[in-house]
């Protein structure tokens, strides 16, 4: 992968798919939890209930897949109203290509994906955005 600067590997692997390839951007990676606030009588102060946690958004942008079929069969999948759940893991390079910080994606599914805006004039990505829904990272 030829990129300048710094640089996200992603490896997202499930049955029969892998998305791997190499973005400029990886936004989503945070966690949001819900909580039941229970007012209890003769207490000064709410009482928290732990509920559930949100899906996040994993954003994937600016960047060149290297599992083409892969990307195909999922979209593919996604269009016939079936999904492979994928895990894996997002890794931060810098310039030489030195892993900086590691995240561990579970539960990930493909949401969407916009193709580059093709011009003959200008040099573009092979990806600008691959979004997945993911139920956590590590």
């Amino acid at each position: 992968m030829a990129l300048s600067g710094s640089y996200f590997d992603v490896l997202l692997i499930g049955t029969g798919a892998v998305l791997a390839g190499g973005f400029a951007s990886v936004s989503g990676l945070d966690m949001e939890a819900d909580y039941e606030i229970y007012t209890e009588g003769g207490s000064n102060y709410p009482r928290y209930f732990f509920k559930n946690v949100k899906p996040q958004h994993l954003v994937l942008e600016q960047g060149v897949v290297t599992t083409v079929d892969s990307v195909s069969l999922l979209m593919g999948m996604v269009n016939q109203g079936m999904s492979i759940p994928l895990a894996g893991t997002i890794i931060l390079r810098d310039s030489f290509g030195t892993p900086q910080r590691e995240w561990t994606i579970v539960g990930a599914h493909l949401q969407k994906y916009v193709g580059p805006q093709l011009n003959s004039n200008q040099a573009s990505v092979a990806v600008s955005r691959i979004e997945l829904i993911h139920n956590g990272c590590i």
